[in-house]
């Protein structure tokens, strides 16, 4: 929300707060459980407040808030805020860590300390009151994520050292399956490069003949307008028998891996799905391309190909940017779907989680398909404002 001369307060900090608030005394900051299938025992944030300087910074924090609220006109208070919500972010992760690893030393090594629906709520809001101060402090995108990125610093700092929050259920997980985490992550980019850069170089030209013939444009939109609506499962079951039955007569498709399961069906589908963002973009984009552009390419000998690579798609290039950039955040959610296919991927994971109750396990699988969608969002907002500066 931007500033306004007559505002006095930061409606969206105020809320923020009060919902911190709420949630911190309502919501259990974390779970004590024997054991990783049982939900296990409420714990709140004021049990976990157990020393007069956590109690302190507590206390300060608010009191920074309260005070940014009412100076919603000052850059200064923004400021504040960002550093704030930083330290908030990295602190919550280490009031959650100690108070585990006081329950290892006390109860037993056992036992599991899984984070609470009070430290989602904390950590949500803390990250929406970093994103609306850095909203106020009207940047450009590039200097928007910078800031943002610095504010994750501390608390990626706080993951990454030795020993800080072992001993919660999550690290836990992460721990028995650190031997196949890595190939997991690199195998969900491995699906969704393999079936965006197939739709951009299926959806760029279809685009363009489209752009050429409103006939093509009536009947092909409808046709991925309705894949757009058929469920990810269905999807993936419909391609299953028709593969399985491609490989089976021509066993060349066998060896090359495609096949009715693994990955096959699962990059088919998500390249069916990535096609109408990709090709509706591109279609704008060349819809907003001069015709003074094309005709002067024309005059100068050119031919259509060439019209098309070096005029027509360099200045449709910031609209078809805006399409890959949706794909590619939707393939990347929509992979988790297809290791029910047997395409692997964080979606393994999660799914393990999901079929032993394991809660901890699923947001394993699940945060970093989340962190993967956002910086992918973040890296192609970036670009774009790159492509535009020129211009500005």
């Amino acid at each position: 929300m931007a500033d306004t001369p007559t505002q006095r307060c930061n409606p969206v900090l105020a809320l923020c707060t009060a919902l911190a608030l709420t949630a911190a005394w309502a919501l259990p900051f974390v779970r004590v459980a024997p054991n990783r299938l049982l939900s296990g025992e409420p714990v709140y944030l004021v049990n976990v407040l157990q020393s007069h300087v956590a109690w302190l910074v507590t206390a300060l924090t608010v009191v920074v808030l309260l005070f940014a609220t009412l100076q919603a006109q000052r850059r200064a208070a923004h400021a504040l805020v960002l550093t704030a919500m930083a330290a908030t972010l990295a602190g919550l992760w280490l009031l959650a860590g100690a108070h585990a690893q006081q329950v290892a030393n006390t109860e037993s090594p056992l036992h599991r300390t899984a984070l609470g629906a009070g430290f989602w709520t904390l950590a949500s809001l803390a990250w929406l009151a970093a994103l609306d101060a850095v909203a106020r402090l009207r940047l450009g995108t590039v200097a928007r994520l910078a800031v943002l990125a610095a504010t994750a610093l501390p608390l990626l700092a706080v993951l990454a050292a030795p020993g800080v929050g072992q001993d919660l259920s999550i690290a836990k997980e992460y721990a028995n399956r650190s031997d196949v985490f890595g190939a997991a992550v690199l195998r969900h980019l491995q699906i969704v490069l393999l079936a965006t850069v197939p739709a951009v170089g299926i959806g760029v030209p279809l685009a363009w003949a489209m752009a050429r013939t409103p006939r093509l444009r009536q009947t092909l939109f409808p046709v991925l307008n309705v894949i757009q609506t058929i469920p990810s499962i269905a999807l993936f079951g419909l391609l299953m028998a028709p593969l399985a039955w491609a490989a089976a007569q021509a066993p060349v498709l066998g060896q090359m891996g495609i096949s009715g399961v693994g990955l096959a069906p699962a990059v088919l589908a998500l390249l069916l799905y990535a096609l109408l963002p990709i090709a509706r973009s591109t279609l704008a984009g060349l819809e907003q391309v001069p015709v003074a552009a094309t005709t002067a390419a024309r005059a100068m000998g050119m031919a259509p190909w060439q019209v098309l690579w070096q005029v027509e798609l360099p200045l449709a290039l910031p609209v078809l940017l805006i399409g890959l950039r949706t794909a590619v955040v939707q393939t990347t959610g929509l992979a988790a779907v297809t290791a029910l296919v047997g395409a692997g991927g964080l979606g393994s994971i999660m799914f393990d989680g999901l079929f032993s109750a394991a809660n901890e396990l699923v947001m394993l699988g699940v945060l970093p398909i989340m962190l993967l969608a956002v910086l992918a969002d973040a890296g192609f907002k970036a670009l774009g404002a790159l492509l535009e500066a020129p211009s500005a």
